[in-house]
């Protein structure tokens, strides 16, 4: 009986016993495991091969649940690769840690609104930088990612608000943008034809950035608007005196604003000191369009046949030849030359950043490619 008694409790606790020094022996071999897998998954992250790094991380997650650092790195992945739905994944795992140290809560909700950023889920993104506002080490760059997002989502307002408080707590200059976004505002309501609203946007577009050729431009158009083309031409004067360069933008608008008030001779000093001062390709294309249309197309040669003289070019000999053709039509010769030289002179230059070369078919304030504001210059690529 006492041999049964002593049989009973000893077995089970040698049971138990081996089961904790078998389970001791896992950890341990798993804890030797983690540091060659952690160390293989840097190497192949060095040697550009993020998908078998992802692979060995994985493999130490699951051997050490609760490092920190390589779920920070596994989010970062994800999200390099475009697997934002994972990277999302990560990051919340972490927040919803308990034990999560309070800088590591900030990383992570920093980097968990990157990735609703990048996957365009602006909602949630700006809802995560919000929360980030309070946090020092992250109010800054949570401010200049929500004015990423309101830009985005055109919440010109709340755009303008970020702005100014970025210029006061970073000292940032935000001037051009601040601008932009009143001429956005004003757009809106010369739409909804709230011609004094759009005029009070404009104001504060310019008393922000006292050179904002967009602001000047606009207000002119806003003029025509409302046939007031005396006032029109005194903004676009404006425009020429501010930044030469973009005359060629309004200067067809400036003709017909001449011709509205009687003031034709006017609307050609306008075209010549505009082809003396700023040729190019485009500029020659309005004159041309502007005296074909109110002189004829025997001024439109002549005009034609000057800047030959004067600058000469294909586009130029291309349209000459054009008009010639349809004095001469059965002209073999002339036909063949229109043909060789169309291919050469159809295909219109394109607009460019200089911030990041992004090419445009037509003039852009903002840059679709980097999302910077008056980045583009007026003239097409092949005639800067």
């Amino acid at each position: 009986m006492e041999f049964e008694l002593w049989y009973l409790i000893v077995v089970p606790v040698l049971f138990v016993a081996g089961w904790w020094f078998r389970g001791l022996d896992q950890r341990q071999r798993d804890t030797e495991r983690q540091p060659g897998t952690y160390y293989k998954g840097i190497n192949l992250l060095l040697n550009d091969q993020p998908d078998k790094a992802i692979d060995a991380f994985i493999e130490v997650v699951k051997l050490d649940p609760e490092t920190i650092e390589l779920h920070h790195a596994l989010g970062n992945l994800f999200s390099r690769r475009g697997e934002f739905d994972r990277a999302v994944r990560i990051h919340n795992h972490l927040l919803n840690r308990e034990d999560l140290p309070a800088h590591e809560r900030a990383l992570a909700l920093f980097e968990l609104g990157n990735d609703y950023l990048k996957a365009g889920i602006y909602d949630r993104a700006e809802d995560s930088f919000k929360r980030l506002l309070n946090e020092p080490e992250y109010h800054l760059d949570a401010m200049r990612a929500l004015l990423k997002i309101y830009c985005t989502e055109k919440e010109w307002e709340k755009a303008i608000e970020i702005a100014n408080t970025l210029e006061k707590q970073a000292g940032e200059n935000h001037q051009v943008e601040v601008g932009h976004f009143y001429c956005e505002l004003a757009a809106i309501q010369m739409r909804g034809k709230h011609f004094d609203k759009a005029r009070e946007e404009l104001n504060k577009a310019l008393k922000v950035d006292r050179h904002s050729v967009r602001a000047l431009m606009m207000l002119g158009d806003l003029s025509m608007l409302e046939k007031d083309p005396q006032t029109a031409l005194q903004y676009w004067a404006k425009v020429e005196t501010v930044s030469p360069e973009h005359l060629t933008l309004v200067m067809a608008a400036m003709a017909q604003a001449y011709d509205a008030i009687g003031q034709h001779e006017q609307a050609l000093n306008l075209i010549h000191r505009a082809l003396d001062d700023h040729s190019s390709a485009e500029t020659l294309s309005i004159a041309l369009d502007l005296i074909t249309k109110s002189e004829g197309e025997e001024s439109g040669k002549k005009l034609l046949q000057e800047e030959l003289a004067r600058r000469p070019s294909l586009w130029a000999y291309e349209k000459l030849s054009e008009l010639k053709l349809k004095d001469n039509p059965q002209d073999a010769d002339l036909q063949l030359l229109t043909t060789l030289l169309k291919p050469y002179v159809s295909r219109p230059g394109r607009y460019r950043c200089s911030h990041c070369g992004f090419k445009a078919k037509g003039f852009q304030w903002l840059c679709p490619g980097c999302s910077s504001w008056g980045s583009y210059s007026p003239k097409r690529e092949e005639e800067v």
